[in-house]
C-alpha cells in the first residue's frame, strides 16, 4: 500500500459511528479515568472489597468498566451487540470470560457454556469463530506437569485425560456446526501441551478448509519459528493451517517466573523485536495464504497497516474469507470500525459473564489500559476529538 493510500485511523467520524454523543461522553470519562494508574488501582481495591462486603456495588461496575468491555450477563444477553456489531459489518466472537476454580465441576461448566456458545452461533450470521481458553477446561498444574514431562498420578492421568475429552467434545461441535474453533495461547510452562492438542486437532479438522485455528504470541521469542514449523509439519499432512497472531498477554509474569527459577527470558528484549516478527508473520502467512487462514488480534494500527498493504501487494480481495482482523469489544474502535467500512473482514471477540464473575477480566482490561504505552490516551485522545467534531456540526 502506498503512503498516499495509507488508512486513516483518525477517522473519528467512522470509528466512532456506532456510539450517540451521550455514550461517548461516558465512555471519554472512563478512559480518561484509566490514564491515571492510581485511579485503577484505588477503583480495583474498592471495588474488591464492595464485593467481599456484598455491598451494593454490582450497578456501578455494570455501568462502567462491564458495559464498555462485555457484551452481556449472558448468551442471550449480548444479542444486542451482537446485532449492533453485524449493522456494521463486523462478525462477534463470543468468549466466556469466567475463570474458574481448578475443579472438574468449574470445567464441566465451561465446557457446557462452549457448546452453547458452538449451537447458539450455528444459526447467527454474525458468528463465525467459537473460541476457549484451555485452562478453562483442565487444570494448568497437571498441563503444567505434562509438559515438564513429570510423573502423574492416576488421579492426575484420570483429570488430563477428561481435559481431552472436554476439548474434544468441543470441537466436534464447532466443526458439525460449520463454524471455526480457536485455541487461545496461555503461558510459556504450558503452552505446549496446548499447543499439541491445536495441532492434533488441526490434522483432523482442517483436511478441507480452516476450521481449527491455533494461537502464536510474537513477544515470544520462538513464535516466528515455531509458527513456520507447524505451517509446514500441517501442510506437509495435506491439511489447511489456520493461525490468531496477538502480541501477547502474560509478559510480567513470564519474566518475573524466569527470573525466579533461572532460566532464560522467553520474551523479545524489545518492543521492536516483537513489532518486526509480528510483521513478518503476517507476511509468512499471506505469502501461504493458500493453504493458510490467518486472525490478526491486534489493537496497533501500524499492523493494521502491514496487513492490509500485504493483501493489496497480493491482490487479494478485502473480503476474502481467509484473512479477519479482530479487537477486543470497547477498545480500538478506530481501527474496528474504518477497516470494516472499506470492506476488511473484521470480528470483535465479545467477553461475557456474570458481573461479579468477569471482574478479573475486567480488571485486566482496565490495568492493561494504564500499562500498554499510549493505549487509553490513544482512545481518550480520539474520543476528545470526535466529541469537538460533533459540536462544530
Amino acid at each position: 500500500m502506498s503512503e498516499n493510500s495509507q488508512i486513516n485511523f483518525e477517522d473519528t467520524a467512522i470509528g466512532f459511528a456506532s456510539r450517540s454523543t451521550k455514550e461517548l461522553k461516558r465512555v471519554y470519562l472512563l478512559f480518561l479515568s484509566m490514564r491515571f494508574s492510581w485511579m485503577v488501582e484505588v477503583g480495583t481495591f474498592l471495588a474488591t472489597l464492595a464485593l467481599k462486603l456484598k455491598l451494593p456495588v454490582k450497578g456501578i461496575i455494570k455501568k462502567s468498566l462491564f458495559q464498555q468491555f462485555c457484551g452481556g450477563e449472558s448468551i442471550p444477553d449480548c444479542q444486542q451487540s451482537i446485532d449492533h456489531l453485524e449493522s456494521f459489518n463486523i462478525k462477534t466472537i463470543l468468549d466466556y470470560s469466567v475463570e474458574g476454580l481448578e475443579s472438574e465441576e468449574s470445567f464441566d461448566h465451561t465446557m457446557e457454556e462452549a457448546l452453547r456458545i458452538a449451537d447458539y452461533a450455528k444459526t447467527a450470521s454474525g458468528i463465525p469463530f467459537c473460541v476457549v481458553k484451555l485452562t478453562g477446561l483442565g487444570s494448568s498444574t497437571v498441563m503444567e506437569k505434562v509438559q515438564s514431562k513429570q510423573e502423574l498420578s492416576r488421579e492426575e492421568e484420570a483429570s488430563f485425560e477428561r481435559f481431552k475429552g472436554r476439548v474434544k467434545k468441543i470441537a466436534d461441535r464447532v466443526a458439525g456446526n460449520q463454524l471455526r474453533f480457536m485455541i487461545d495461547a496461555e503461558e510459556t510452562w504450558i503452552e505446549d501441551v496446548i499447543d499439541g492438542i491445536a495441532l492434533e486437532l488441526m490434522e483432523k479438522y482442517n483436511q478441507n478448509g480452516p476450521v481449527v485455528y491455533i494461537t502464536y504470541q510474537l513477544y515470544r521469542k520462538e513464535a516466528l519459528k515455531k509458527l513456520e514449523k507447524d505451517y509446514k509439519q500441517i501442510t506437509k499432512r495435506g491439511c489447511f493451517f489456520a493461525a490468531k497472531l496477538v502480541r501477547g498477554a502474560y509478559m510480567e509474569k513470564e519474566r518475573d517466573r524466569a527470573k525466579e527459577l533461572g532460566y532464560p527470558d522467553p520474551i523479545q528484549d524489545t518492543k521492536e523485536k516483537t513489532d518486526d516478527d509480528y510483521k513478518n508473520a503476517l507476511a509468512f502467512a499471506i505469502q501461504h495464504i493458500d493453504n493458510f487462514a490467518l486472525c490478526a488480534g491486534t489493537h496497533n494500527e501500524q499492523s493494521s497497516q502491514v496487513l492490509a498493504a500485504l493483501m493489496e501487494q497480493n491482490q487479494l480481495p478485502r473480503n476474502d474469507e481467509r484473512v479477519y482482523f479482530a479487537q477486543l469489544f470497547g477498545m480500538s474502535d478506530n481501527i474496528s470500525f474504518k477497516l470494516s467500512d472499506l470492506g476488511y473482514n473484521v470480528a470483535k471477540y465479545v467477553p461475557y459473564g456474570p458481573v461479579d464473575k468477569v471482574l478479573p477480566y475486567l480488571f485486566r482490561r482496565a490495568e492493561e489500559n494504564t500499562s500498554i504505552a499510549g493505549q487509553s490516551s490513544r482512545e481518550y485522545t480520539l474520543i476528545k476529538k470526535e466529541l469537538k467534531r460533533r459540536k462544530r456540526i
